[in-house]
């Protein structure tokens, strides 16, 4: 049984909509990725369905096929392969609610690396056509989402088999998208833990790996790289590149700490992100107008500007994890509140300034992605809009979370730091 296993002692109250909230979910994010590969490969890439719309293209492109499947699952076989073997340090996770750490592998740089010069190798021996990702985009949706069904299912009897989940409902319906294992592990209390690995591998470098293929295909097309795609894929392989360099500090995260995996986190870290995360390419591939060098250099330093911002937030944190009481940020002493619990809540550098400012830093990467893309439409704007939502939610839940665990320290340190993400705004 994994070292994570206890029995749940509460009844949470349910989120996203409850038992109802969370069927329509489950069937209808599947739905929205085929709208948006609808719209923007067959509906001229608008968002409102028009008279001269290919419905029968677009319905024979999600058709599956065997080479999308098998590429596929070798995908994700490889990405399994490279986390469990690929070289990387162990490192303790945050500190479990019944006490200990588990240990994570981080080896996402030598994952990607691997991965890139493998693919690489690949398209220059002629085993691997990086169009085929133009080519059967629709089929690749519908075999991954099946994949991701598949796996879910699986996850549900993982965490029911080992009795593992921090809080189960009782509603199948619910526990499936929320998940019953918080921490499922092959072999369980082995060290390759699931939820980190689809958090950090398959979906993420594949997003890169899209952009880049879509890059490919145009050159093959037209013989160049429109400004417009090369800006997309510079600021999102840049952003992953990032991620890669700074990989622990997912461990920190709300997704690793606090949420079970279930379908949730499994569609949205193997379908959602590669699938949608993409569009401002696909976009630019089909669409977008020529970029000045002037608005190419301003998109830049907007997108570094916010990987900056996102960054040093987020090191000043991880600082004074490391080390609370010798932390020194903004070549002062870190400043802190001590909670009933022991824990201390940072109160200086950014972390005076609100309670979530890297979040501004990850907006201004996501508009300086989709501003590339012109304004001929909305849909490539989907991103940065739905990651507005999704991080004011993200705040909320996590302002709920800390107000059950931290009660009146928690009014305290809202008192001292009352901006929830922009201050003066929010």
């Amino acid at each position: 049984m994994s070292t994570t296993a206890h029995a749940p002692t509460d009844k949470p109250a349910l989120e996203f909509g409850g038992v109802p909230g969370s069927i329509a979910l489950v069937l209808g994010l599947p739905v929205v990725v085929y709208y948006f590969w609808f719209a923007v490969r067959f509906n001229g890439g608008g968002l409102i369905p028009t008279s001269t719309a290919d419905v029968g293209g677009f319905l024979a492109s999600i058709v599956p096929t065997w080479q999308a499947a098998a590429l596929y699952l070798g995908w994700f076989a490889l990405q399994a392969a490279l986390q469990a073997w690929a070289p990387g340090r162990v490192v303790d996770g945050t500190r479990l609610p019944q006490g200990g750490h588990l240990k994570y592998k981080m080896n996402g740089p030598a994952s990607f690396a691997i991965t890139g010069v493998l693919l690489v190798g690949a398209t220059w021996l002629g085993w691997f056509d990086p169009t085929i990702v133009y080519e059967q985009f629709g089929a690749f949706i519908t075999v991954m989402t099946a994949f991701t069904w598949v796996f879910s299912v699986f996850l549900y009897w993982w965490g029911k088999r080992h009795g593992q989940a921090r809080h189960v409902t009782g509603h199948p319906t619910y526990d499936f998208w929320m998940g019953t294992g918080h921490n499922p592990r092959i072999p369980a209390g082995g060290l390759f833990d699931l939820k980190f690995f689809c958090e950090a591998r398959p979906g993420l470098i594949l997003w890169v790996v899209i952009d880049l293929c879509l890059a490919y295909t145009q050159f093959q097309q037209t013989g160049t790289v429109s400004t417009a795609l090369a800006l997309v894929c510079f600021g999102q392989t840049l952003y992953i590149l990032d991620y890669y360099a700074h990989e622990p500090a997912i461990l920190t995260t709300m997704d690793i700490k606090h949420e079970n995996f279930g379908y949730m986190l499994a569609f949205g870290d193997l379908v959602w992100v590669p699938m949608t995360y993409t569009l401002q390419a696909w976009y630019c591939m089909f669409y977008a107008p020529d970029v000045p060098w002037w608005a190419a250099v301003l998109l830049v330093l907007m997108n570094v500007v916010g990987l900056g911002i996102f960054r040093t937030v987020n090191n000043q944190k991880d600082h004074f994890r490391r080390n609370p009481e010798g932390a020194v940020i903004w070549g002062k002493k870190a400043e802190y509140l001590e909670t009933q619990h022991g824990n201390k809540l940072l109160v200086s550098g950014f972390w005076g300034w609100s309670r979530h400012f890297n979040y501004v830093g990850d907006l201004l990467m996501a508009w300086s992605w989709s501003l590339a893309c012109g304004f001929g439409s909305l849909l490539p704007y989907f991103y940065p809009i739905y990651f507005t939502i999704l991080l004011v939610h993200r705040e909320r839940r996590d302002h709920h979370f800390c107000a059950q665990k931290y009660g009146p320290s928690w009014d305290k340190y809202c008192k001292r730091v009352p901006w929830r993400i922009l201050p003066f705004v929010y």
